[in-house]
């Protein structure tokens, strides 16, 4: 298996970045220190400014804030939607439950007046009955 020559290709570049600097400077380390670090300091600042990135940051947040908001919104107003139709929803049980117990009421006194009218006519038979036992009239 071949070994990846990167760090060879790394190393050379770094050895002749410190060769150029020490040529340029006359042989002096400090001073290739010294333009190494100007150099990179040029270099940096032809890179794109934190404070562009940070705006960039800041308008995507934004973005995403609004984004978020939107959502959250949304969902209230689909819930308090859901809430109204199931209070209204709720009103129209509660409105039939009293229906139907009102009608359930009639039909059991409906029915309890004609049981009452059939135990009297039952009783009034069984009185007529009983009289009609030890003498008396019908």
């Amino acid at each position: 298996m071949s070994r990846s020559r990167l760090p060879l290709y790394l190393g050379l570049t770094a050895a002749g970045a410190g060769g150029y600097y020490l040529y340029k400077s006359g042989g002096d380390v400090d001073a290739a220190k010294a333009r190494a670090k100007a150099d990179a300091e040029k270099a940096r600042a032809k890179l794109p400014h934190t404070s562009e990135a940070e705006h960039k940051g800041k308008e995507i947040g934004n973005k995403a804030t609004a984004y978020i908001d939107e959502i959250v919104d949304s969902a209230h107003a689909k819930a308090k939607d859901a809430n109204a139709r199931a209070g209204e929803g709720a009103k129209e049980s509660i409105e039939k439950i009293e229906k139907i117990r009102q009608d359930t009421a009639k039909q059991m006194g409906t029915t309890v007046d004609k049981l009452d009218r059939a135990v009297e006519e039952k009783a009034s038979e069984a009185k007529k009955s009983i009289s009609g036992w030890f003498g008396g009239s019908k």
